[in-house]
């Protein structure tokens, strides 16, 4: 198993990428502040590509700012872009990266009906309800995403087989993520709508590499099309990056989430997403007091945070699928 160097501190993490100007697509044509609809006139799907779930993570906005310019339109059905929290997004900056991440916190966490129903208020909670709307007419939803510490890029498909399938479909990254999500609150795509078994509605979201790092904006380019193509929205003059040689998809579920239940959680080496440890039992790292060990041969460690805070998801465990 590969050993990395130590991560830079919080604040030395280099900005490669330009925050895109998105001001064009702010007042949208929705009713929705940032949210953009394009309608083809032909039956099929809504298709939501959506953004900036958190303030800091550019890669996304830089692709449907990139797609929006280029006058994409759909073959069929409905096609909406859709640029989440602006107002963490406007406080960027490079010299400060991760503060921006959200205002007062995580909109990631908050699709709950019970949540999303109840008296409590946020920046970033009022957002989400200013947009439930909007969520609760799509049918196939792909939440662009980024990540923090080095890491393979993958897609988390949340729980239902219709999540996965949607995934592998969409081919790119072809490392594919079962799991159940956060101890401290629910995803969208774990929202109702799509994590229900029984509704045909799927989504899925794209970590398609480190912030503020030009392969991850390629890579989540690549996603977009995957999933278009897939769904036959994207015609042959889109401007669309081509199709990448078929690789093959590997499909893990995880096993085990692990929270830092203390604020001393630390690994015993500095891992990287997509490591694989190959035996059960094996230390991994410590919880003040508590070992954190592999339960199977051939652990996955999803996207371990080098730094956890305590109550935040720390690494997830994954097994992978045989055949």
């Amino acid at each position: 198993m590969a050993s990395y160097p130590l991560a830079s501190p919080l604040l030395d993490f280099k900005v490669r990428i330009c925050p895109p100007d998105i001001a064009p697509w702010i007042a949208g044509n929705t009713g929705i502040a940032g949210f953009t609809t394009l309608e083809s006139n032909r039956p099929g799907p809504h298709v939501a590509l959506l953004s900036l779930m958190h303030g800091n993570e550019l890669a996304g906005a830089i692709v449907l700012d990139r797609l929006l310019r280029a006058g994409l339109r759909p073959e069929k059905g409905r096609l909406s872009f859709g640029f989440l929290n602006l107002a963490a997004f406007e406080r960027f900056d490079p010299l400060r990266p991760t503060a921006s991440r959200f205002l007062d916190e995580d909109m990631n966490r908050v699709w709950d009906e019970t949540i999303l129903n109840g008296p409590r208020h946020s920046i970033e909670l009022d957002r989400a309800r200013e947009f439930r709307s909007f969520v609760d007419s799509v049918d196939v939803l792909l939440d662009l995403h980024s990540m923090l510490w080095p890491s393979e890029a993958l897609i988390l498909s949340g729980v239902p087989a219709k999540g996965r399938d949607l995934a592998r479909a969409i081919g790119t990254p072809p490392l594919v993520i079962a799991d159940h999500g956060h101890a401290n609150g629910r995803r969208l795509i774990d929202y109702t709508r799509f994590s229900r078994p029984e509704t045909p509605y799927a989504a899925c979201l794209v970590e398609a590499g480190q912030h503020w790092e030009q392969a991850t904006v390629d890579t989540m380019h690549a996603s977009v099309a995957g999933l278009l193509r897939h769904l036959g929205m994207a015609g042959p003059d889109a401007s669309l990056p081509p199709a990448p040689q078929p690789v093959a998809i590997r499909v893990a579920t995880v096993t085990a989430a692990v929270t830092a239940m203390t604020s001393n959680f630390n690994f015993v080496q500095t891992f990287r997403g997509g490591d694989i440890v190959p035996h059960r039992d094996t230390l991994i790292a410590t919880d003040g007091d508590i070992e954190i060990r592999t339960p199977h041969d051939n652990c996955l460690l999803v996207m371990p945070s080098l730094r956890p805070s305590r109550g935040h998801t720390a690494v997830r465990l994954g097994r992978f699928e045989v055949g």
